[in-house]
Order: structure tokens, then sequence, then C-alpha cells
């Protein structure tokens, strides 16, 4: 007689510190691999010898790993909280402005640009983060303490904020970013000024956050919209889903598709070499290690979360 199936969101069945301490093993086996973003200076600088992960439960309990205190810059993990602003700004009218289908360039391509008029393909290429930004400068009334306020809110930290190195660092070397803004305004799709829109977006990519503080930062997105740092409802169930959704196609770029087929989880990466996960009523997830792969991924991120899915069945397939 067939046994019924085990609950997937049972985690009495698993010993998380044990599993957590397996992978961090298994993964400073291979440090050394990946590759450093050396078009960002300071980034280039990070040590690859270096390893963290998080999980953050709805019940407030963290359970971590390695360097999970460790601060680096979070980059483009920084979409998903700007995404979660605009759209509690301005609702569904956002996708007028910015697609959400995967775009099967790098996060930095400007290809599709002229061929959709200015619309960029989704909210976590370069190209909808601007937009995104300049949605959220023109719905909050200062946007940079909104989003550093959101952050240390949803994290419980409130010594969170920017490196300003690698913000300076970011607009000496962001010369694509600023042909990308010039181009999407060149359609009307900005509202205010490609050099504010920029600020901004050096401002979010350059906030420096630990894998504790990012776990707990996207458990909402793990609990219906509810944060258990703050107790606050910070999207609602929809919303969250929607969002989870946005980052399964979209949130690890152009390898989008091979992310999901190899962890299955919705997630979002930057090239500091954080990537941020979300186990659907479970979990929110941070890993962190610096060396990336051909597509801008944390290459020792997406093995961990690779492993943890394996050994948990945490998957959302």
């Amino acid at each position: 007689m067939r046994k019924p199936p085990q609950n997937p969101h049972d985690l009495s069945r698993h010993d998380l510190d044990d599993i957590l301490g397996t992978i961090n093993e298994d993964v400073r086996q291979r440090f050394g691999e990946g590759k450093l973003p050396d078009y960002i200076p300071s980034l280039a600088e990070v040590p690859k010898d270096r390893f963290g992960m998080a999980l953050a439960l709805p019940d407030g309990k963290i359970h971590a790993v390695g360097n999970a205190r460790e601060r680096f810059s979070i980059q483009s993990v920084s979409k998903v909280y700007t995404l979660t602003l605009a759209l509690s700004a301005v609702g569904d009218e956002l996708w007028k402005r910015v697609d959400r289908e995967p775009s099967g360039d790098p996060f930095n391509s400007l290809v599709q640009l002229e061929y959709e008029k200015g619309i960029p393909r989704n909210p976590f290429m370069n190209a909808g983060a601007l937009v995104t930004a300049d949605v959220v400068l023109s719905s909050y009334d200062d946007a940079e303490a909104t989003l550093i306020g959101f952050m240390r809110t949803r994290s419980g930290n409130p010594e969170i904020g920017s490196d300003e190195v690698v913000a300076k660092s970011e607009r000496e070397s962001g010369h694509r970013n600023v042909a990308m803004a010039n181009f999407i305004r060149s359609y009307g799709n900005l509202e205010n000024s490609v050099d504010d829109v920029l600020a901004f977006y050096y401002l979010q990519c350059s906030l420096r956050m630990d894998c504790v503080d990012l776990a707990r930062s996207v458990q909402y997105l793990a609990d219906a919209g509810h944060c258990a740092t703050s107790g606050v409802q910070v999207t609602s169930a929809e919303g969250a889903t929607r969002i989870n959704s946005v980052m399964m196609t979209a949130g690890t770029y152009d390898a989008a598709g091979d992310f999901a087929y190899y962890v299955g989880l919705p997630a979002k990466s930057g090239v500091g070499g954080g990537i941020v996960a979300v186990v659907p009523h479970v979990m929110g997830i941070c890993v962190w290690s610096p060396g990336l792969d051909d597509k801008g991924n944390s290459l020792l991120g997406r093995y961990a979360l690779h492993r943890f899915t394996r050994m948990t069945g945490l998957s959302v397939f």
C-alpha cells in the first residue's frame, strides 16, 4: 500500500543546523572557483574565500553558518525591495512601464530596449530596475530614506546603510547604465532626471548587509507578505506571490531557467555574490560567496542552494 506523501513544509523532519554545516564544509572545499566582478573595482578586491548562509523562519528563528554575519554589497538583490516599494505605491500601473518577462539577455543588455520602445523586459534587469527606481523616486518624498528605513525595518538592523566607496566605484564605472537611462528617458519612460535616477540606483546597489539581515529581509515573501521581524504586513499575499513569480523567471537573469532546474526556488542574485531565495510558506534564505559564474550569479551560492533543496526537498517543484 502506498504511503501518504510527507508534508513538504514540515521542518521537524530536518536538522537544519546539521544540513547547513554539511553544506558549509562542501562549499569550503571549492573555494577559489568563480570570478570577481572586475568592472566594479571595489568588488574586485573582496576575498574569494568567503561563504555564508542564513535561513529566516516565520517564527523569527534564524539558522546560520559560515560568514553569515560578514557584510557585503547587496547590489542587484536590492531590486526585490525597490520592486516591492514601487508596487506598493502604484500597483499594477507599474507593468505599463516595465514588463515581467524573462529576458534571455545579460543583466546589463541594451539590445531589447530599442525594439520594445524603451519598455524593459523585466524589473530585475538593470534597465527595468532604473524604471523601478524612477517610480520610487516619484512616489516617496524621500526615496533614499524610505528605502534605507524599509531595509532596517525588514532586517531589524538599524545600522544598515550604503557604502560610499562602492557607490563611487559604480558611478565611475557605470557608463552602460548612463547610456541605458538616457535611452529609456528618450522614450519618455523616466519622469525624473537621469542623474537623480542613477544616484538612487547606485545607492540601492551599494547597501551593505549580511546573510542574516537579508534572510530576515526577504522572509515576508515566504509568509504571504507578513514580516516576522517587524510584525507588519509588507504586501498582500497576492503581492508576495507575484513578486516571487518574477524572481523565479527573471531573478537570476539569463540563467533563470538553469537556476529553476537546479535549485527550484524564487531567487534574486547580485554581483556582490549574494543570492536571496524564498521557500514559499516556509522561510527566507540568503547565501553569499563572492566568486561569480559567467552569468553574474554566485557560483558557490548557487551550488549551496542546490545542495539545500536536494537535502531537504524544499523546492517549489
